[in-house]
Formats: C-alpha cells, sequence, structure tokens
C-alpha cells in the first residue's frame, strides 16, 4: 500500500488531527492542501497530517482500518456511501458541534447528504448538479418554450418539445441520455430523478428500507417504461460508441452534470443553455452527492477535528475549492457570490434546483453499492429491450438480500 502523504509541520507540543482523503492527484486536491495551510497559520497550535490513497481501493482502506482501529480523525467518504460508516459506529455524531448559523447557510442537500437514522454525520464542500444542457440554434428553429425552475417542462410538454427538435434540420436524434457512460454510479446518479419524477425510488426511505414495491412499484415501472418509449420512437439512442453527440450538433439536449460545463461551452460557445430538469409529475427533482468529510467515533480530541472540519466548511475554504474543481457550492452566501452559480451565473439553474430542495440523494443506507450495482445491471437491459417489470423485480431482490444480510449481521 502506497500513502501519499501532504506536507506536515514540525511536532513539538502540537495537537494532531490526522486526515485521510481518496487521492493526491484529483481536481480536489490542491483545495485540501490550501486548507492545510490556512487552518495551520490561523492555529498554531494543531498539526494535520493528511494521507491519500492513490493505488489501492479508497473503500477498502477505510474498512481495513476500521476492522484493526487504525482511523485517522477526520475521513473523507462518498456520499451515498455514509450509511456504511455510520450504521457501525464508526462516525461521530456532528450535530453538537453544528453552529445553527452554518446550518441556515448549507444547501438542502448537503445536509439530506450527511443525514443518517436523524443525525447529521457528514459534510461537504461542494455538491452536483444534473439538468438538461440544450442546444439554443435548435431550440429556437424548434420554437420551444424555454423551461425555468418555477415552471419547468411537464413530462407532456416535454415529449412535445422532443418531437418538434427531431424534425430540425442537423438534429440525428434530439435527446442524449449519456448512456455511453455504462453500467458505474452515473446510472444511479443520472437516472434517480427519473424514478422520483414519476413517484418511483429505489427503496422505501421509512425505518422498512424495502426495495420490494418500490423500485419495481409503479412509478418506478412507469419511468423505466418511458425511458423504453423515447427509445423505441427514435427521441434517444443507445449509443455507446461516442461520447460527443452533443458537442459535434447531433443532439439538442443532453441530459448530464455541471463537470462537462468548460467542453460544452467550447464547443457550442453562445449556443450553450442550461434549463431544468422537467417535472414528471411528482415535482422537480434531480440528482445530488459529492464526496464529504467526517470525523470518526475512535478519534482521540474530536473537538481539534471538528476545529479543521469547521475550516474545511468555511465560506471562504468553500470559495476555494469551488473555484478549483467548478462544483456547487455548499453555501449559500458562497452560491450568491460565485461567478458560476450565482445570480447571473451560466450554471445557476443547478444551484436553483438545489435551493429550492428538488435534489433527490441517493439513500444512505449499509450496502449501498448493491442498490447502485443492481440498478445499473437492470437499466442496461432494459435499453436494450428487456422487460422492465422482470428486470426491476430482479434487482430489488438483490438489495432486499442485501439489506437482509446487513440486518442480520447487526444482531
Amino acid at each position: 500500500m502506497l500513502l501519499c502523504a501532504f506536507p506536515a509541520y514540525p511536532a513539538g507540543d502540537l495537537k494532531t488531527i490526522t486526515v485521510w482523503t481518496r487521492s493526491s492527484i484529483t481536481p480536489e486536491a490542491s483545495g485540501i492542501q490550501h486548507a492545510v495551510a490556512t487552518f495551520k497559520a490561523a492555529h498554531k497550535d494543531y498539526r494535520v497530517e493528511v494521507s491519500s490513497s492513490n493505488y489501492i481501493n479508497y473503500q477498502d482502506w477505510v474498512s481495513s482500518a476500521a476492522a484493526t482501529g487504525t482511523l485517522p480523525c477526520v475521513i473523507e467518504l462518498d456520499g451515498p456511501f455514509l450509511g456504511d460508516y455510520a450504521w457501525p459506529g464508526l462516525l461521530k455524531p456532528l450535530d453538537e458541534f453544528m453552529p445553527k448559523e452554518m446550518r441556515q447557510d448549507l444547501l438542502p442537500s448537503i445536509l439530506a447528504q450527511g443525514t443518517y437514522d436523524g443525525r447529521l454525520f457528514s459534510l461537504a464542500q461542494f455538491d452536483s448538479g444534473l439538468g438538461l444542457w440544450g442546444n439554443g440554434r435548435y431550440l429556437r428553429s424548434a420554437g420551444v418554450r424555454i423551461p425555468t425552475v418555477d415552471k419547468p417542462w411537464s413530462l407532456d410538454e416535454f415529449e412535445r418539445v422532443l418531437v418538434q427538435l427531431a424534425h430540425v434540420e442537423g438534429v440525428d436524434y434530439p435527446l442524449n441520455l449519456a448512456l455511453y457512460t455504462g453500467t458505474g454510479e452515473f446510472y444511479a446518479y443520472a437516472y434517480l430523478p427519473l424514478l422520483a419524477g414519476f413517484g418511483g425510488d429505489f427503496i422505501d426511505r421509512g425505518k422498512v428500507q424495502r426495495s420490494r414495491g418500490v423500485l419495481d412499484g409503479p412509478g418506478s415501472v412507469a419511468a423505466m417504461k418511458r425511458l423504453q418509449l423515447w427509445l423505441r420512437k427514435g427521441w434517444t439512442r443507445a449509443v455507446y460508441d461516442r461520447n460527443d453527440d452533443f458537442e459535434k450538433g447531433r443532439n439538442a439536449l443532453l441530459w448530464t452534470g455541471h463537470w462537462k460545463y468548460n467542453d460544452l461551452r467550447r464547443a457550442l460557445g453562445k449556443d450553450l443553455v442550461l434549463l431544468p430538469l422537467p417535472d414528471f409529475g411528482h415535482g422537480l427533482k434531480t440528482s445530488m452527492g459529492s464526496w464529504s468529510w467526517a470525523i470518526t467515533s475512535t478519534c482521540p480530541d474530536p473537538a481539534a477535528a471538528w476545529a479543521f472540519l469547521s475550516h474545511l466548511m468555511s465560506p471562504r475554504e468553500i470559495r476555494h475549492m469551488t473555484d478549483t474543481n467548478g462544483a456547487v457550492p455548499a453555501r449559500l452566501s458562497v452560491l450568491r457570490q460565485s461567478p458560476l452559480y450565482g445570480p447571473r451565473g451560466p450554471l445557476r439553474i443547478y444551484a436553483q434546483q438545489l435551493s429550492v430542495g428538488a435534489g433527490v440523494p441517493r439513500p444512505p443506507i449499509p450496502g449501498y453499492s448493491t442498490i447502485s450495482t443492481a440498478f445499473s445491471s437492470a437499466v442496461e437491459a432494459i435499453i436494450g429491450g428487456a422487460d422492465v417489470q422482470s428486470e426491476l423485480t430482479r434487482a430489488a431482490q438483490l438489495i432486499d438480500a442485501e439489506i437482509g444480510a446487513k440486518r442480520s449481521r447487526s444482531r
């Protein structure tokens, strides 16, 4: 195992805060380095040791440390996997540390992502955004209404738009669902709003936490049947060998996230427009989630750990981080000043969707990876024409089996 450590400070009598992060070569790594330096400058009595895992599975690294009682004080974790850490008692609740001012300044989605079993366990400096990128030239040619967060397209209007766009010269097929991403986490991330928009979900979000009757229930089935309808109509296509159809002008709409902005802006220039996702009948829904920070339950000095975590969550550090990686700032005060996500920013739709509470968190339950894998496999089969009910029921059974196994091990 090769661990890459950020620059350390002389120990002496300093209090040491140990921090683990997933990689020292991500876009966020320089933001973490900046936070360590500014924290040290303001807190002369602390030493921050940051180690990262570049060549092994981060989740396995943390799990191994948990089994041997060698976790650091602060760990980075991927939002939907919160349950894997909080359920076995590896994390310390943050509620006792959280000042009212900070809580009120956070996006609703940040609090939702970090909450497990009614308590707050993690905080993220940034969130993600999912929406519809549009080619303004094609939208103008079709004469369609430009939707807003207050008045998104309904299902009927959305499908009328697809019909209109399909007849615009130059459009090969109107809607790109980024199916080329494959069966990784993107399918669970990107198509959960489609399920939720029709009244479906991965699991029952209450105490039961059952997938049968929900993932294979009427809402989710209706959503995936609609996806098959869009494929049959030719409004979208399962194109796996090209990831630049939208950039090349083959599509009028692209269903994806904020991370594509720079590439799309270079390709389309002033014709690039950002639109909210449609309201499929149960309100506007969007995806959310990011890497976040938590304090471990074995940390010998949780107050010191919180001092560093609250520094990470300060407006200054959030601004620096999101200027670096281009993601949605976690604090409303930073959002308002952001050149990208502020009132006149080109990515403001992403922030508006999250600010009004439209974000749907992936369920942070133990064994979330089974949800992701089972749903992604079902989507792949459904795209290929398989029976929707059968595929979603098979996925729900796999998920329920994993939930049952987790519960059995906890007794």
